[in-house]
């Protein structure tokens, strides 16, 4: 694969309901970590990217959490599905192209073929991470149910069958997110220090 400058020395793959935080949880990471350690790759960048290209659409808006994102979301899944269908590694190639930094933190992995991916391409590094709330908490969030968004794979893809690392619960009553986070950022931070103590030697 030309177009990568290094390897990782950790792969992060984050999963969860829409609502559920992963964004605001990865945020979190990458805060704690710094983006000279850590990056946050979204899967869902290049694929709203192809879409908008080729639909003519607005890019921001569609990387947004408006109307505008939720009125084509039905039609992206299914374009995204056909995407894969053809080539299961599309969007997490094209996601990270580029990436330089020791950490990858993956924020939005939501099919068994995106761990499968990270697997295959970086078996020693890759670890999966479950964020989860309750619906009552996402509904408090903004979520609601929809047909044929929260019933398809691209949401209920990764809720069983997956042994994951780590369970965070994104709830105001869990234990402190810095808390629950506390073992990755010292897998994190380890794997840092081996990247530089490998580079300088």
């Amino acid at each position: 694969m030309g177009d990568r400058v290094s390897e990782p020395e950790l792969v992060l793959v984050f999963s969860g309901k829409r609502k559920s935080g992963k964004d605001y949880v990865t945020d979190l990471l990458l805060d704690r970590l710094g983006s000279d350690v850590c990056c946050v790759l979204r899967l869902s960048g290049p694929l709203k990217q192809q879409y908008a290209q080729e639909h003519g659409l607005d890019l921001a808006q569609l990387l947004g959490s408006g109307l505008y994102k939720e009125q084509y979301r039905s039609d992206m899944i299914h374009w995204g599905e056909t995407r894969r269908s053809q080539d299961p590694g599309f969007f997490c190639r094209l996601a990270t192209r580029g990436a330089q930094q020791p950490v990858w933190v993956v924020s939005d992995a939501r099919r068994l073929s995106d761990l499968q991916w990270f697997w295959s391409e970086f078996p020693r590094q890759t670890r999966c991470v479950r964020v989860q709330s309750s619906e009552q908490t996402r509904k408090q969030r903004g979520w609601s149910f929809t047909t044929g968004v929260d019933d398809a794979e691209s949401e209920c893809g990764l809720d069983s069958g997956v042994e994951f690392d780590w369970i965070i619960t994104n709830e105001a009553d869990a234990p402190s997110l810095d808390k629950q986070l506390q073992p990755i950022l010292k897998l994190a931070m380890e794997a840092a220090s081996s990247s530089s103590t490998s580079r300088s030697s």
